[in-house]
């Protein structure tokens, strides 16, 4: 999904809850999920004004789950881990965004090039 404005992020929500939905997660999950989604792809309409939100079910090792990867062709961030403190914003925000959406989800990859872009890859495993 390219991500692009406002309604793209409430499209690539909606999308990924309904594909976690039919995944079977619970409400709960769902709503997590979704939150996950909202926060990646508000930071490429933030910092990299274009970019894609991919949203795939997927398997491993007998496990169920849903795998999201935000990727942009933005400035990168120059310090990663102190994109990942809480607080920490460079656009005024209150700085949740990335260290949040890490502890929502059981994986997180955050892979980086400063000036080139940024991947973000994160997992939630079905219970």
């Amino acid at each position: 999904m390219p991500i692009d404005c406002d309604a793209d992020i409430v499209s690539a929500r909606q999308k990924g809850r309904e594909l976690a939905s039919q995944c079977g997660f619970p409400t709960t999950d769902l709503a997590v999920i979704a939150t996950a989604i909202s926060e990646l792809a508000r930071n490429i309409v933030r910092y990299a004004a274009h970019g894609e939100v991919l949203v795939r079910l997927v398997e491993t090792d007998g496990k169920r789950g849903i795998e999201v990867t935000a990727s942009d062709d933005g400035p990168g961030i120059a310090d990663i881990t102190l994109a990942l403190q809480d607080g920490y914003s460079t656009s005024g925000g209150l700085g949740l965004g990335l260290p949040g959406t890490r502890r929502l989800m059981d994986e997180f990859e955050l892979l980086s090039d400063f000036g080139k872009g940024t991947k973000v890859t994160v997992r939630r495993w079905k219970r």
